[in-house]
């Protein structure tokens, strides 16, 4: 049953459209996907069979815990014709999961429930259209990409978000929809920059001030209550990436940007035609 202790549910449990997760090694992070249902998962990977990455020495002690693609042994029955080394790929629960347990994401949570959960990742306020509405995203998106990977703003809990919402982030300078990365972020703040730390001396005042600032940071960072938030249709975000992301400059090489940039490009494109 999920609940604030734990999301964790079992296979019966979950419905086609659900956001579901797996814990990998250490629970040092969460994969997220959609459950599209006949126990298949559509999810976003990093490149090189990786599930996610940085591109910095990072990339160590996160490959560590994440299972890659390999050609060594079998692949797996019922989706090993269907895997792809990168982008958003579609794999059986078992290939998922990888062994973990299956966590169901949580969504138009209340706010108390919200903060109760210690470690982000795991709910939002935001709400969830109906499900088939998510599958369509996701399908959509199986078959077009969701642009480049990027740990920090377009990664595995960016996509399931973004497919069970249509919500982008439009400020450019800021993290993605993740909870887990809003966490991190609330984490370093409330212990490396807030001045209200300097106002007690004692632990137990310090662990108060600190406390509130990491759930002020993480309350304020979910994409159930920021205001740089818009609603994208999928085909519109997918035809973006093809007129400004897919396009090659005359030197052959690729044009990278990420989601909030696309977001961003959505967002001027209505207001002119408007």
């Amino acid at each position: 049953m999920v609940g604030v202790l734990s999301n964790r549910v079992d296979r019966e449990d979950v419905k086609a459209g659900d956001h579901v997760y797996s814990w990998r090694t250490a629970y040092l992070y969460a994969h997220h996907g959609i459950y599209v249902g006949d126990g298949m998962v559509v999810h976003f990977t990093r490149a090189a069979g990786h599930e996610i990455g940085t591109g910095t020495f990072l990339d160590w002690f996160l490959f560590s815990s994440s299972p890659a693609a390999t050609t060594e042994g079998p692949s797996c029955q019922k989706c090993g014709h269907l895997i792809k080394r990168q982008g958003v790929i579609m794999s059986c629960l078992d290939c998922f999961l990888d062994g973990g347990s299956l966590y169901l994401f949580d969504y138009a949570v209340s706010p108390a429930f919200f903060l109760a959960k210690a470690r982000g990742g795991t709910c939002t306020l935001a709400a969830s259209d109906p499900s088939g509405v998510v599958i369509h995203r996701a399908q959509y998106l199986l078959h077009n990409g969701f642009g480049m990977y990027c740990l920090f703003k377009n990664n595995c809990e960016d996509f399931a978000i973004y497919c069970k919402t249509g919500l982008l982030v439009e400020t450019a300078f800021s993290v993605g929809r993740s909870g887990q990365l809003a966490s991190l972020t609330a984490a370093f703040s409330a212990v490396a920059s807030s001045p209200l730390r300097f106002l007690t001396t004692s632990a137990g005042g310090l662990a108060v001030v600190t406390s509130g600032m990491y759930c002020v940071g993480r309350y304020v960072s979910d994409i159930g209550v920021r205001r740089d938030v818009v609603k994208v249709p999928v085909e519109r975000l997918v035809e973006h990436w093809e007129q400004n992301v897919v396009a090659s400059p005359p030197q052959g090489r690729a044009v990278e940007t990420d989601v909030a940039a696309a977001a961003v490009g959505e967002v001027e494109a209505v207001r002119q035609t408007s």
